[in-house]
């Protein structure tokens, strides 16, 4: 069977928009409308004929609403398959009426919890009836329609008020695939609630994850892969995924990739003074703080300018004209901010292909949540990296403590350096960094690298010397031998922020002490890979 007429539909929905006009839609084709409690009330208060599910059934609703569409003549409506003898015959012999449109959508399950309501109304908002009607119409989706998205409504009646009625295979089909998607994801939502909230477990035997694709994109990392960007379906933080992209050419997979690196480690500056981060392939190639945005911009630029071109730029501040005009001087792939006023705008509107997101707000760095990585055959799931050290938490262990400003650079660069890739070394001074050494294999190369870039920085500044000199370094791991450390000596650093916990501390100690530096050790490793 193709097309198929529709005479009788049955409508059950906690979602009220777009009802009427659905029905009033229904009742020009002359569909006969059975319906359940408040939709009924709704559609009667709407001018139309419905039939109540009971009258239906023969049976009343009970239990308070929880038992109402559970019934043979309901599901049998639904499950009959029209062109079967055996089944056309148990029809006739029940008094079992076909169904030929169900339309549905489930209790809002996810909202009662996000608004933060008791266990017991949290219960009471599983849908049972609903998603049972929607899986019997989607299994039979041969004979039957099932429309479970308000956002549907119009693609139905296109399609009725085309075909005299009728509804046709292809659309049965693509109604059926996401009305499974939808039971999919209510069951996952209350399988996610009863294993994280009401059970309290970390990591349950079934990890349900239920994403809608926002958008599809371009192409993947490289241009021969395929990619598309999904958000969870239920409640979820906001972050680059929700930002209002005011202008500029759609998001590649690697703009959103290095855009949320960016945005994670701005917003370690969440509340604070006005703070830049720019970020090339996922790495922080320069961050600042200073007195403006325009400030703190221009030190992290001159920190690396070869790699901040094409890159990405965060802050944490709104942005002024100033700060944009600053910042349109060299080609820039996407910009970050809470927002951003008029003038801004209009100069980052001169770039037509920079992107321009505004958050709205920066997201939590302690927020929870896991992160995922799949590997071959499987998934890794941890806790996201939220680690926080204060100046309560570090411990001096050299015979010299560090001096304010030097604890205020090894926080900086502590902070940097848990968003740059292990193995991370990071030098800073007077809040800005002025090295960065990322990725490498060894400890040692990334903290050469580092200097080097600083030196490289100094050169094309013209500063009299790299800052280096006088820096605090920021070492994501310990110091497996005191080679990394006698480098950071070479390249000027005069403080030492990094775990401990190394076999060998004490020889990593004894050579800072010769050095005249000062270390602390957080006790917290920052490993990114």
């Amino acid at each position: 069977m193709s097309d198929v007429k529709i005479t009788r539909a049955l409508l059950s929905v906690s979602d009220k928009s777009g009802l009427a006009e659905l029905g009033r839609a229904l009742a020009r084709h002359g569909v006969e409308l059975v319906s359940t409690g408040g939709t009924a009330k709704a559609l009667r208060e709407a001018g139309l004929d419905v039939r109540d599910i009971s009258d239906l059934t023969g049976f009343p609703e009970m239990m308070d609403g929880r038992v109402k569409t559970l019934h043979p003549k309901v599901h049998g409506g639904l499950l009959a398959v029209r062109d079967n003898p055996e089944h056309a015959a148990s029809m006739e012999e029940h008094g079992i009426g076909a169904i030929d449109l169900v339309v549905v959508n489930l209790y809002p399950f996810a909202q009662t919890v996000a608004k933060g309501a008791g266990r017991d109304e949290i219960i009471e908002n599983i849908d049972i009836g609903g998603p049972s009607m929607v899986r019997s119409a989607a299994k039979n989706h041969a004979h039957v329609a099932i429309v479970t998205d308000p956002a549907d409504y119009a693609e139905l009646v296109t399609a009725l008020d085309a075909s005299e009625g009728m509804t046709s295979l292809d659309l049965r089909k693509r109604l059926a695939a996401k009305a499974f998607s939808a039971t999919a994801a209510y069951d996952s939502m209350i399988s996610s609630w009863f294993s994280f909230a009401d059970q309290r477990q970390l990591f349950p035997d079934m990890l349900p994850a239920i994403m809608n694709r926002a958008e599809e994109l371009r192409y993947g990392e490289n241009p021969h892969q395929k990619a598309a960007l999904y958000v969870p379906a239920g409640p979820h933080s906001k972050g680059i995924a929700q930002a209002e992209q005011v202008q500029g050419k759609a998001l590649s997979y690697n703009n959103y990739n290095d855009a949320d690196a960016a945005l994670e480690l701005v917003a370690e500056f969440r509340g604070a003074g006005p703070a830049c981060v720019i970020v090339k392939h996922a790495n922080p190639c320069g961050v600042a703080t200073g007195g403006s945005l325009t400030v703190a911009y221009e030190a992290a630029f001159a920190c690396d300018t070869v790699s901040a071109f094409g890159g990405i730029i965060a802050v944490n501040q709104r942005l002024t004209r100033e700060t944009a005009e600053a910042m349109t001087q060299i080609f820039t792939e996407v910009v970050i901010a809470p927002d951003a006023d008029e003038e801004a705008r209009a100069i980052f509107a001169r770039k037509k292909n920079l992107r321009l997101l505004l958050t709205g707000d920066l997201p939590d760095p302690a927020r929870s949540g896991f992160a995922l990585k799949s590997i071959a055959g499987g998934y890794l799931v941890q806790t996201r990296d939220n680690g926080h050290i204060g100046r309560d938490d570090l411990k001096v262990v050299t015979k010299r403590a560090p001096t304010d400003q030097e604890m205020a650079d090894c926080l900086f660069a502590w902070t940097v350096a848990k968003h740059v890739k292990s193995n991370a070394i990071v030098y800073a001074k007077d809040g800005t960094t002025a090295g960065v050494g990322a990725g490498q294999m060894n400890r040692l190369e990334s903290a050469r690298i580092a200097a080097w870039k600083a030196r490289d920085a100094a050169e094309k500044a013209g500063w009299s010397e790299p800052r280096t000199i006088g820096s605090a370094v920021a070492s994501d791991a310990f110091f497996p031998f005191a080679d990394g450390l006698l480098a950071a000596v070479e390249a000027g650093a005069t403080a030492v922020i990094q775990p401990g916990g190394s076999i060998r501390d004490e020889e990593v100690i004894a050579a800072a002490d010769e050095a005249g530096l000062a270390m602390v050790f957080t006790g917290m490793r920052h490993f990114r890979h």
